[in-house]
């Protein structure tokens, strides 16, 4: 009986440890679609804008508000973006891949565990 509750007690823990490692992953690689998503958002405006003429008339949400800019006052603060957004992109696969290996890693070790007990 005793070991019963102990058994059961121990599958508990192993499926919240489970639990914890897909729902981690699951939120990163939500973050690594959005993130994609704004890079080729802000890809997209920068290969419109390149070619205008620096003087040109553009808007700009800034803070949820529309403002009146220039292609030339806009294209340097597009490309920082954008490459802030690929820096963090890599980041967060790194982190995922990280994330996915330490996974792994606790599989195997519940396997052998599980082996020997």
């Amino acid at each position: 009986m005793a070991q019963a509750q102990i058994t059961a007690k121990k599958q508990q823990e192993l499926q919240q440890q489970y639990t914890n490692y897909k729902n981690s992953l699951q939120q990163l690689a939500q973050k690594i679609g959005d993130v994609e998503a704004d890079t080729e958002e802000h890809k997209l405006v920068l290969e419109t804008l390149n070619p205008l003429p620096q003087d040109r008339k553009c808007f700009r949400m800034i803070n949820g508000v529309l403002v009146e800019r220039t292609v030339k006052d806009v294209l340097p603060a597009l490309e920082t973006n954008s490459v802030g957004l690929k820096k963090v992109l890599e980041e967060l696969v790194k982190q995922y891949k990280r994330q996915e290996e330490e996974m792994e890693k606790w599989k195997v070790s519940i396997n052998l565990l599980a082996l020997f007990s």
